[in-house]
C-alpha cells in the first residue's frame, strides 16, 4: 500500500502528545476504502481486457460470457464509488454495440 509510510506517523508511539482516536480511525478506514477500491478497479481492468481480446478472437460465444463477466463486475465497482456510474454505462454500451455488431 503507498499510503503506510504516510500514515504511520499516526500508530508510533515517538509524537509526543497522544493522537485522538478519530484520526486513528479515519487512517485506517482510509487505507481500507483504498484496498477495496483499487482491487475493484483491477478486477474492471483486467474483466475489460478480457472481452476485448475475445471481441478481437472473433469467438461469439467467450465474447458473451466475458461480457456479462464484465457487466457484473464493473456494476460492482460502481456501487461503492470506485468507478463513476457515467463511465460504467459507456463502457457497457460500447462493449453492447460491439457484440451486436460482431453477430
Amino acid at each position: 500500500m503507498r499510503f503506510d509510510a504516510s500514515l504511520a506517523a499516526f500508530f508510533t508511539p515517538t509524537r509526543p502528545w497522544p493522537i485522538p482516536n478519530p484520526p486513528r480511525k479515519r487512517a485506517r478506514q482510509t487505507l481500507r476504502r483504498t484496498a477495496i477500491n483499487k482491487r475493484n478497479l483491477t478486477a474492471v481492468k483486467n474483466q475489460l481486457k478480457n472481452v476485448r481480446d475475445a471481441l478481437k478472437g472473433g469467438a461469439k460465444d467467450k465474447a458473451k460470457s466475458a461480457a456479462a463477466t464484465f457487466f457484473s463486475t464493473i456494476d460492482k465497482a460502481v456501487r461503492p464509488d470506485a468507478c463513476h456510474r457515467n463511465a460504467a454505462a459507456r463502457h457497457k454500451s460500447r462493449l453492447s454495440s460491439a457484440l451486436a455488431k460482431l453477430a
